[in-house]
């Protein structure tokens, strides 16, 4: 049970853990920050939040849990300016895509109160944002990895954990830099890539016949390319390490299938997708339908 939980930003993950609480009869108190004021209003209208601060002095300033569900190019800013209030066991996370460099930001501006700072990311979301896209079963059966520091109390873990499967989800752990090389993978590397094939479509003389005769395969591999630019734009810059040597690898993929297609080599071309065929049929044996992520 969190007595009061302040959520700073409320939109799609953040209000869909507010919902999740509620319908668990987990939560007591429920606070609201953000920097759109009409999103705060229908979060307070919908029942999603039960009061809404303006200003993190007073927001936080009884908190018992704290749940940074902002862009990670937010986090630095919301950090810098909820240290000086938190109280004393007030335990904070987060929801970011990235962890690394979300651990450094932790280190740099919670100080003393680093020990209850629980890093994390729910594998889950939708092409909508907002609190009104917001639900209480977003993260039923979903994965949410935490990336505790060494530094961070078992008291606090322990309670997000507990949040977080009070929502639903399945919870497990890893380092922040295995975290990273995951998701660079098979999440960050995707959207890129995904967006990059639309921008190359809509780009071209004729982009609105070729938009016209897109079937399902390309609204299957596009439709991440519907998520929110701010927060892919954050996510690709903070975890650019990894993503480069996901996207240089990749590319030498594409140079390989490049070659066999100049060269007519139609074995390779068969290898290359048999191996894929099988590989992406073994993935799906073992998923769980309930288990996507945007």
């Amino acid at each position: 049970m969190i007595d009061r939980l302040v959520i700073v930003g409320v939109g799609l993950i953040g209000g869909s853990v507010a919902l999740a609480l509620r319908r668990a009869g987990q939560i007591g108190h429920i606070v609201g920050i953000g920097r759109t004021p009409g999103n705060l209003a229908q979060a307070l209208a919908h029942g999603v939040i039960d009061e809404a601060a303006d200003d993190y002095a007073r927001g936080v300033a009884e908190a018992s849990c704290v749940l940074l569900a902002v862009p990670v190019g937010q986090i630095a800013g919301v950090l810098a300016r909820i240290a000086p209030y938190l109280p004393e066991n007030a335990v904070v996370t987060d929801a970011g895509s990235t962890k690394g460099g979300v651990a450094a930001l932790a280190r740099r501006h919670l100080d003393r109160r680093l020990p209850m700072f629980v890093p994390g990311h729910p594998i889950a979301g939708a092409e909508q944002s907002g609190v009104g896209a917001a639900q209480a079963a977003l993260f039923q059966g979903k994965d949410v990895v935490l990336t505790p520091l060494p530094e961070t109390d078992s008291s606090a873990i322990a309670q997000v954990r507990g949040l977080w499967q009070a929502c639903g989800a399945v919870v497990s752990q890893m380092t922040p830099e295995a975290h990273d090389r995951v998701f660079a993978a098979v999440s960050h590397l995707p959207h890129l890539l995904s967006f990059a094939l639309v921008e190359d479509i809509a780009g071209k003389e004729n982009a609105s016949q070729l938009f016209h005769y897109a079937a399902s395969g390309f609204r299957d591999f596009t439709r991440i390319a519907g998520s929110s630019p701010e927060m892919w734009r954050d996510i690709c810059l903070a975890n650019r390490q990894a993503l480069l040597q996901e996207l240089d690898g990749y590319r030498g993929q594409i140079d390989r299938l490049r070659q066999a297609l100049a060269t007519e080599d139609g074995a390779a071309l068969e290898a290359v997708f048999d191996r894929a065929r099988a590989a992406r049929n073994r993935w799906l044996d073992n998923q769980e339908p309930s288990r996507d992520e945007t």
